[in-house]
């Protein structure tokens, strides 16, 4: 189980004779990117707008290399480094609270719950990090949550790093592997953007921008 109650890359695998569905979260699942929304929201304007500025290394870095992994750590590290879990998880908790309504796309919703009524087993795949997706992910009542985890101290601060690489791409497939098995196949999967493409291609039944209703 992680941290947050929702079974990540330690649980159990379903039932052979289950069906496993996964859905990318940032713009799958919801109208834009969380993890920004709740570093905005968390830091208030002023605080959002001086770690913008104290960002703008690492964002002319990222215009040079792409790392999409790297830019998320500098920003980890700006916003949230030295953040006590529990403080970290109480503050997700209000956050998807308050922005719930506003936030998660209806026709999304209506096929994760469709899924859910046929007994599948749905997991939610995410770049962003575990914790701050893992109210989302009860609210949803999903069966597993496979994230970016954030690493903590020895006295359970955020120290700024990753405990693994960033959940995009080949690293989603990685990461359902070392869960479901290597041959995993998926009955169906849903996703946005160039990071989704390998976890769309393990899928019978690809669904790639196919939500685009707005709450």
């Amino acid at each position: 189980m992680s941290d947050m109650g929702i079974p990540s890359a330690s649980g159990q695998s379903p039932r052979k004779d289950r069906a496993i569905v996964a859905f990318d979260f940032d713009g799958t699942l919801t109208i834009r990117d969380s993890f920004t929304e709740f570093l905005r929201w968390r830091a208030g304007r002023g605080g959002w707008a001086l770690g913008l500025v104290r960002l703008a290394p690492a964002v002319a870095t990222y215009a040079r290399d792409r790392d999409r992994g790297r830019i998320k750590a500098a920003s980890v590290r700006e916003f949230l480094q030295g953040t006590p879990r529990a403080q970290l998880e109480a503050e997700a908790e209000r956050f998807a609270e308050r922005i719930w309504d506003r936030f998660m796309r209806p026709d999304a919703l209506a096929v994760w719950n469709d899924w859910g009524a046929k007994g599948a087993h749905r997991v939610i795949v995410t770049a962003s990090p575990e914790t701050t997706v893992a109210p989302f992910a009860r609210r949803l009542a999903a069966e597993a949550l496979l994230g970016t985890p954030l690493v903590f101290d020895a006295d359970d601060r955020v120290t700024g790093a990753f405990a693994s690489p960033n959940c995009r791409g080949e690293e989603k497939v990685r990461r359902l592997r070392a869960v479901y098995g290597e041959d995993v196949r998926l009955a169906a999967a849903y996703g946005d953007t160039s990071g989704d493409t390998e976890m769309l291609a393990i899928a019978d039944e690809p669904g790639f921008r196919v939500f685009t209703a707005h709450p």
